[in-house]
Parts: structure tokens; sequence; C-alpha cells
């Protein structure tokens, strides 16, 4: 009789055990190096790829940060440009694996903050000079916010491709947040919700199988927009040939991190940073797909609407994966400039977005400005109007 009560009793503690080691998740493993890497301040490693001309050679230096379940590879504005616009504009990328991705090492503590850091410690090391244009695209869209925060003495300008929203931001109306979230798949509201008030169990919710977790890692189309299956599945767009390394370390610092982080509390929001450019020196543009169904295009209008130094530019019927359409290659071309040339930057990008919206020409080339955008540059380097 003792025995099978001692047996019994053995029985939760085997379960609590069991449960202990499926929420714990196992160290990060060793990754395979293969790109050149930084010593950051705390012993970690950066790992970087460099795009378009010579740093030492370059006019304009760029910071991409890649997007969730990415890696330095995945670098839009460097694989999407037609070839020799980078060199034509005398322009040098670095794109980095966030940590936890790829090869660079895990940031345990990591924050918007701290993140900020790293990249900075990166353009030192680098030696990019006092100043560099910072690029992100979807998760690593919103790590640009952390820069513009906190080194944004550092940055001569930044581009936020189709940002990741946290539906905790204060700045945000309670009913506005709330309606964006009803909005999300159903397993996106739990994996989301789990992150922000559950954090130490995101690694065993996002790694179990019993039901679908995030959209992103278990492939549900209905966070794909009509635009975004045609891409996904166009022969047109380059396969990504180091999927592999992506999650090579392991799932706990890279994706699971990125959950906790985007969507965990911050010690700020976008609605809380002053405007990085108050003397016009940059300038910061924020380009949303009206037809994005994994990023709200509502939440992203009320940041173009409620914060004065941003240019917001909203893309009629496109998704998540517009910077991988080739019709609009041309106005990729565009999206470099504009940050480049700052105060005519706006004028162009508005013009420019326009005018693909309603042609129905895929392709322009213009060796010289339209009759109309010159008579609007023109007037804008005389301050009339």
């Amino acid at each position: 009789m003792a025995l099978k009560k001692s047996a019994l009793l053995l029985v939760p503690l085997i379960g609590l055990g069991y449960s202990y080691r499926a929420i714990r998740p196992a160290p990060p493993r060793t990754p395979t190096i293969t790109s050149p890497r930084i010593r950051l301040r705390d012993g970690r490693h950066l790992a970087y790829k460099e795009f378009g001309v010579p740093k030492e050679l370059a006019k304009n230096k760029i910071v991409f940060l890649h997007g969730f379940a990415s890696s330095r590879h995945d670098t839009a504005i460097a694989d999407i440009l037609r070839p020799g616009v980078l060199e034509e504009l005398g322009a040098y990328i670095v794109s980095i694996d966030r940590p936890g991705y790829g090869e660079s090492d895990p940031d345990f503590n990591r924050t918007p903050k701290s993140l900020a850091f790293d990249v900075e410690e990166l353009a030192d090391k680098l030696q990019l000079g006092p100043k560099f244009y910072a690029f992100g695209y979807s998760m690593g869209g919103q790590a640009v916010w952390g820069l513009l925060k906190y080194i944004p003495h550092r940055l001569a300008g930044a581009t936020l491709m189709t940002p990741v929203t946290n539906y905790w931001w204060s700045g945000f109306p309670s009913k506005l947040s709330k309606m964006a979230y009803s909005k999300q798949p159903r397993q996106d509201q739990w994996a989301v919700g789990v992150a922000h008030y559950l954090p130490w169990l995101t690694y065993w919710w996002m790694t179990q199988k019993w039901f679908p977790a995030s959209s992103v890692l278990s492939q549900n189309p209905a966070i794909l927009s009509l635009q975004d299956l045609s891409l996904l599945f166009s022969p047109k767009v380059p396969q990504r040939q180091y999927q592999s390394q992506v999650l090579q370390q392991g799932e706990a610092e890279s994706v699971c991190r990125d959950m906790i982080v985007g969507f965990g509390a911050w010690d700020f929001d976008p609605f809380d940073i002053e405007n990085p450019f108050p003397n016009n020196e940059g300038q910061v543009h924020l380009w949303q797909g009206e037809d994005d169904k994994l990023v709200p295009a509502m939440l992203q209008r009320y940041i173009g609407q409620n914060i004065p130094w941003i240019k917001y530019h909203e893309l009629p019927g496109a998704g998540h994966m517009f910077p991988l359409r080739e019709e609009d290659l041309l106005r990729w071309d565009w999206v470099v400039m504009f940050v480049l040339i700052n105060r005519e930057a706006n004028i162009i990008a508005d013009y420019m977005a326009k005018k693909g919206a309603h042609s129905g020409i895929d392709y322009c080339l213009w060796t010289a400005p339209e009759e109309e955008l010159d008579v609007i540059l023109h007037r804008e380097v005389a301050s009339v109007g």
C-alpha cells in the first residue's frame, strides 16, 4: 500500500518535471560561421553581410534590419533593386543577423534599447562615420523605432517597411487596438497574447505540436493577401537559398525572443519619440500595404496621422510582401533616393505613389523628371508655395 501511494505521488511530480523541460528551452546551438562578425561590448558577436559599393567609397551608408524568421541574406532593398542602382547612388548596405538569428550570438536580455546600441556599435566597428541610414522590414522595421528613440543622433534618415505594431502601445486608442487585434487569425491572437502576458510560456507555445501557434511559422495562408499569394508562387521571386541558416541556433532566442520583445511591455512607444530631425536634416518614411493581413494597416495609418514627422505612404492593394513585387522595382529605386535626398523626399514619394496608383503601366523609365514633377521640384528649391 505504501509503495502504491508513493507511485501515485510520483505521477504529478513526473508531470511537473516533463512540463518544466518542455517550457524551458534548450541552450542555443552553436552556429556554423561563414560570415564576417564583429565582437560587441559584452562579448557577443554580430554577423553581417555587405552590399553595394565598398564602404570606404560610399556616399551613403545604410544599416538594414531583417524581419521575423529571416536573416542577413533577406535584404529586400538590395535584392529587389535593379542591378547597378546601389552603385549609381554610391550606396553601401550592411545587413545584420539580429541577435539569435543566423550566425549572431543570442542576447538573453534583448530589448529595443539593447538592439539600438548593438547597431550603433556595429556602425562604429565598421567605421561607417557619425551618421548612417536605417532601413527595417517587418519585425526589423519595428526595431527601427528603437534606433529613433535611443540613437537619433547617429541617424541621417530612416525607412520602416510595414513595421510590426504592438497592440499594447499606449498611444493607440484602446478601441482601435482591440479592433485590429480581433481581425487577426485566432492562432495569432493566442500567440501574441501569450508573448505579452505569459512570456515564460512563449517557447512552449511556439514549438508545441498539439495545435497551430504562429501563422507565420505554420505557414497559414490566411495571413497572405491576394498579392502576397501571387508573389509566393511566382517564379520571378528569388528562392530563399539560406533558409536553413535562419533558425540554426534554435527557436528560443530568435523567433520566440522576437515575439516577447515585439509584443511585450516597452519603455516607450512611437508616440513618445521626439522628432529626430527637428531642423529637417533627415526624414523618416513609413511604407505600409493597404491589404496587409499580418500587420494591420489601421494601426499604421493611425501612426502616420498622429506623428507629424513621419512621412506615411500607404500602397493600394499591396500586402505584407510588397517589397518583393517585380512591378515595384522602379518604386523601390525611388525609396532609396527618398532617404538620400532628404528635403525633396516627401514630395517625390507622394508624387510617385499617386502616379503608380493610377497608372496601368508596369515599367517606365525617365531620363529626366516629368514636366509636372520638374515644376514641383523647382518650386521647392526656390521655397515657393
